[in-house]
């Protein structure tokens, strides 16, 4: 079981503490997690907390969502829960805080929850080197043709070495162009750039020149540019309503027929059905996919590509980030508890 580090603020804020105070004078704060949690965070939470444990790992209906909402004082969902505005509507006044079990918080109406006085936090920064990981794997399994290999050898028809079987490519010397450069974005960055890969990027906002030294990176300010130059294009930015879409049909035209997409971020971000098309003209050499447009309903002609790797949202998916994932939601709980902001509170001018 990981030990717990609880940070200390200098700033208290008085009205805060005061409406826990008033909120449970005495009693332990009412928790509901809406999914099973590694076995040591759901110990933990029981020992702090009235903690309502999920029985089954499946996500709630929306009944037992709005029952949790009504009833709690915390929740705990993960990004399998849709925590919209008509949801909060039914909250009751005893919900103050919303710990939410991962960094993106797409799923979360965060101006609503502001608005009704509930603060939102989530798990920012544990699952960096995680993500960044998956995301080379999937660059490697991609361009080696890996999935390919292992299917030739599990349904038992290797005939032994051939001077062109399975021919991929080699990564270092390629350009790889990332889309968000923030702290995933550079985690891939660095571990591209140790492949001998040349290291590009599009973010909102450029770089500081020593940052972009650290990876010999090159910004682009038009990502359309980008797009059409690079060998690899990574997705590392977040789900907003202005990147949705953002690689739809007529930026992924602009992709080199020999150029790779690798998505660890959001599905939202490409139009699955346009990168489904010219994946299967041929359009596009490749493609690795850890998260999809519409969650677990995936386009069925993505399977049937040999040049397509599918992993069933993967990426953060290590037992050390899950435990880490759980200690950041109990520091965020204990610290409001106490009176204090959560320290990883989200706010809309951050999303």
């Amino acid at each position: 079981m990981p030990r717990l580090f609880l940070r200390h603020h200098a700033m208290e804020n008085a009205d805060l503490k005061s409406e826990r105070r008033a909120l449970v004078p005495r009693d332990r704060l009412s928790v509901v997690v809406t999914r099973r949690l590694p076995e040591a965070v759901e110990t933990r939470l029981s020992e702090l907390f009235d903690a309502r444990l999920r029985d089954e790992d499946t996500p709630m209906t929306r009944a037992e969502l709005t029952e949790a909402v009504r009833t709690a004082d915390v929740l705990v969902p993960t990004v399998t829960d849709t925590i919209d505005a008509g949801l909060l509507s039914q909250a009751s006044e005893k919900l103050k805080l919303i710990a939410n079990y991962g960094a993106g918080v797409d799923h979360i109406d965060v101006a609503t929850a502001r608005q009704r006085g509930i603060l939102v936090s989530n798990t920012q920064g544990v699952l960096t080197d995680d993500t960044a990981d998956m995301t080379m794997a999937l660059i490697l399994a991609v361009t080696r043709r890996i999935p390919e290999g292992l299917s030739v050898m599990q349904r038992g028809e290797w005939q032994g070495w051939a001077p062109t079987a399975l021919l991929g490519g080699r990564v270092a010397g390629r350009r790889l162009g990332i889309l968000g450069m923030g702290r995933i974005g550079q985690a891939v960055a660095r571990r591209a750039a140790a492949f001998g890969m040349q290291i590009h990027y599009h973010n909102r906002k450029r770089l500081r020149p020593e940052v972009e030294d650290v990876f010999e990176a090159t910004y682009w300010e038009s990502l359309d540019q980008m797009v059409a130059r690079m060998d690899v294009i990574s997705v590392n930015c977040p789900s907003t309503p202005s990147t949705f879409h953002l690689l739809n049909a007529r930026r992924l035209k602009l992709l080199k027929p020999t150029a790779v997409i690798v998505n660890t971020s959001r599905g939202e971000v490409i139009d699955e059905n346009a990168l489904t098309r010219m994946l299967r003209a041929g359009e596009i050499a490749g493609a690795g996919l850890d998260v999809y447009e519409h969650g677990t309903d995936i386009n069925p002609r993505l399977r049937e590509l040999d040049n397509v790797v599918l992993l069933p949202h993967m990426g953060s998916a290590t037992v050390e980030g899950r435990l880490e994932m759980g200690e950041k939601v109990i520091i965020n709980i204990k610290t409001f508890e106490d009176g204090h902001r959560p320290p990883d509170q989200v706010v809309p001018s951050m999303l």
